[in-house]
């Protein structure tokens, strides 16, 4: 089992920064994607980025790519998303998610965390 924890959201004006956390625990995270999803209200839930333990290797959707940047500090089993000039289309409610397999979608992800909600005013 993963269990997965995401921490750092909130309420910032357009134009601003917030960087989310998500600190995992389990057996063999070295094997695992780790991937950022978000969900606006009424919409489906949406493939933002994703980062492997062993290697660093990372993977944007279009819509982000630019703006957010996602990294991981092993040590701390933490990933991390940072998002620069966010927009009020970045409401959401943001959740990281492990997976053994795949990338961008998200039957593939095993794990989920319960989320942190950001909202960002105009």
């Amino acid at each position: 089992q993963v269990q997965l924890v995401e921490s750092g959201g909130g309420l910032v004006q357009a134009g601003g920064s917030l960087k989310l956390s998500c600190s995992a625990s389990g057996r063999t995270l070295s094997a695992y994607r780790m991937g950022w999803f978000r969900q606006c209200p009424g919409k489906e839930r949406e493939f933002l980025a994703v980062i492997t333990w062993s290697t660093g290797r990372i993977s944007y959707a279009d819509s982000v790519k630019g703006r957010f940047t996602i990294s991981r500090d092993n040590a701390k089993n933490t990933v991390y998303l940072q998002m620069n000039s966010l927009k009020p289309e970045d409401t959401a409610v943001y959740y990281c998610a492990a997976t053994t397999r795949g990338l961008w979608f998200e039957y593939e992800y095993e794990y989920w965390g319960q989320g942190t909600q950001v909202t960002v005013s105009s």
